[in-house]
């Protein structure tokens, strides 16, 4: 979830920590397992062990929730800056329900709630402008992690009666609601594998261990996992002997459950990331995965697990293939500069004569292009809701065949060193 230029132009806003610091390094204890996994079944696939470093419960980076996010932390994020994200995303969210028709009841989801901070600006926000909405929503936290459950349900205390938290949104599967799904910093934090070229054949990367007992990379073996096989198909050979990149497979099956439990509304993702053609460009020879650690990245995810961040930029083509594919309409991708400026036009216009120059300041950071602004993305998925379509500049954006006359999309991309195709005929 690291925010991949984390020195901002403007001072964050100080606000409590509600985190249940943990002093115990989990580096040793969590060592233990990954070697233990690699002992029993050979080199893991680095999407299982990113999967144990940040989120084996109690010791996984996340799960043991030190230290992570503002200026004491490890990076920073756009809730970092101030409440005014929470209130800009709110109004978008108000205007939502009212497209829906101002159900009676409706649900918004946070996933990725990190400490609740994110979720009280928002509730606060919707409070304050639309007690009809506030009285019909039940805001939703789905947390498998009991530290960062605990520290949620101490932010958001005030909202006891209108917060619902689940360890997974299975749980409401029975009782779908029209509303909202979205995650600040989210899809980047989803694991991924590693894959490197070389000699014409990808191969992928795995993590093993060294013959002095550190865990190494694995580089020799092929591809076997069928769902990674198919998902490089795309890539084709245009690349350079040992370019180095990753691939997420797990884009539909977390946003699948999403369409269980609402009924129809919007999903909504803010990231950086790029679109398929800028991400895996050729030139781009060593991929996006990183680390951070006190505000520094860096590119070794094997150095310390439990200990640091493990991060990928999100190719936003193949997140908007698996919600496509799913039956969702990508409604806009757009970047987080112009999105936050499209959105916040009557707030914009009040300040003129009465300005509030601390909010003003927190605007300027979120959509400045020289860091929030432009880095991060945020791209909006319709589900279930007719006659909506995508932009032919979306698409565009997206790297995604437009066609009018048929079928808008296919989930079988072909690429090629300029563009995504898709065909049509599939």
């Amino acid at each position: 979830m690291s925010d991949p230029d984390s020195s901002p132009l403007y001072s964050a806003v100080n606000r409590a920590t509600n985190y249940l610091i943990d002093p115990t390094p989990a580096t040793h204890s969590l060592r233990a397992i990954l070697r233990q996994r690699i002992e029993k079944n050979g080199p893991l696939c680095f999407s299982e062990f990113m999967e144990i470093a940040l989120y084996e419960p109690s010791l996984g980076y996340y799960a043991r929730e030190t230290r992570q996010v503002g200026r004491s932390g490890d990076f920073f994020t756009s809730v970092s800056v101030g409440p005014l994200f929470g209130e800009i995303l709110a109004h978008r969210f108000l205007r939502e329900w009212e497209n829906l028709g101002s159900p009676g009841r409706w649900r918004i989801i946070e996933y990725g709630a990190h400490d609740g901070t994110l979720a009280r600006d928002i509730l606060n926000t919707i409070c304050r402008f639309n007690s009809s909405a506030f009285n019909a929503l039940e805001y939703l936290i789905p947390e498998p992690l009991e530290r960062l459950q605990a520290a949620q349900r101490d932010t958001l205390v005030e909202f006891v009666e209108k917060t619902r938290f689940a360890s997974s949104v299975s749980e409401y599967f029975t009782d779908p609601l029209p509303g909202i799904a979205f995650g600040n910093e989210l899809l980047d934090a989803l694991p991924f594998h590693v894959i490197k070229r070389r000699d014409d054949t990808w191969y992928e990367c795995k993590v093993s261990i060294h013959p002095n007992g550190e865990f190494t990379w694995d580089n020799n073996p092929s591809i076997v996992d069928p769902h990674l096989m198919k998902a490089v198909e795309f890539l084709g050979n245009d690349f350079p002997n040992n370019y180095r990149t990753e691939i997420r497979t797990n884009f539909y099956h977390f946003l699948e459950p999403l369409t269980r439990c609402i009924s129809r509304g919007l999903f909504l993702w803010a990231d950086y990331g790029f679109a398929r053609p800028e991400y895996y460009h050729p030139g781009r020879i060593s991929g996006t995965l990183q680390t951070y650690s006190k505000h520094k990245a860096a590119q070794d995810p094997l150095m310390s697990p439990g200990e640091i961040d493990i991060t990928a930029h999100v190719d936003f083509t193949a997140a908007a293939l698996a919600a496509i594919a799913l039956g969702c309409v990508p409604a806009a991708f757009i970047s987080q500069g112009a999105w936050l400026t499209n959105h916040a036009r009557e707030w914009l216009l009040s300040q003129e004569g009465n300005p509030d120059h601390s909010a003003l300041r927190q605007f300027q950071t979120l959509t400045h292009p020289a860091h929030l602004g432009s880095n991060f993305h945020i791209i909006e998925l319709i589900w279930n809701q007719p006659n909506v379509e995508l932009s032919v500049t979306d698409a565009h954006r997206l790297a995604l065949n437009y066609d009018h006359s048929g079928p808008a999309f296919s989930t079988q991309p072909r690429f090629t060193k300029r563009s995504i195709t898709t065909d049509l005929s599939d």
